[in-house]
């Protein structure tokens, strides 16, 4: 029997902070959480974070660079927890990972086997970054995946449309959370 857990990548204080509309994002995330928790699928939040001064990123790295020399995405920022309205509970796992995928430099294919979890649920914050770059690597790792549609977003709605619609379908199921919690 499949065991499947839902992955929250990125919604982090930070990068919500630079959508144009978080409050609709957060509240389909939150329906996510809450359809998970209430099912007891396991929740694992990802985020994205770095150690002051950025030293593992490379200068000239296109999409963190900018941030090197900063306080941005450093672990012990405030900004680099959890919004609060996703925030997790005792209990739920943080994984921190390093660059886009969620499993580049985490140990959540260690967490994922150690639980014989198979099925990633997967939301989050872009669907041109993270999600995009853990749906691949999640399929190289051979796990079956749950896209949830609206429970993604990207600050280009055209790029968003097209993974959901054309590029996800080859590598995962895809569909709505309400669709996701009415299969629970």
């Amino acid at each position: 029997m499949a065991k499947q857990a839902l992955l929250l990548m990125d919604v982090q204080r930070h990068i919500v902070n630079q959508l144009p509309a978080p409050e609709t994002y957060l509240s389909t995330a939150e329906s996510a959480l809450a359809a998970a928790r209430a099912a007891d699928v396991p929740v694992i939040h990802v985020h994205v974070a770095f150690r002051p001064g950025h030293p593992e990123i490379r200068t000239g790295d296109k999409a963190f660079a900018p941030f090197r020399g900063t306080d941005h995405l450093v672990m012990d920022n405030p900004d680099s927890l959890a919004h609060p309205a996703v925030a997790p509970l005792p209990g739920e796992l943080v994984v921190t990972k390093r660059m886009i995928s969620a499993f580049t430099g985490s140990d959540l294919d260690l967490l994922l086997r150690s639980q014989d979890i198979d099925t990633l649920v997967l939301a989050g914050i872009s669907t041109s970054g993270a999600v995009l770059s853990t749906v691949r690597a999640a399929g190289d790792l051979q796990y079956r995946q749950v896209v949830l549609s609206d429970g993604c977003v990207d600050l280009d709605t055209t790029v968003h449309t097209v993974l959901v619609e054309r590029v996800f379908p080859m590598h995962a199921d895809v569909m709505t959370v309400r669709a996701w919690q009415e299969s629970l």
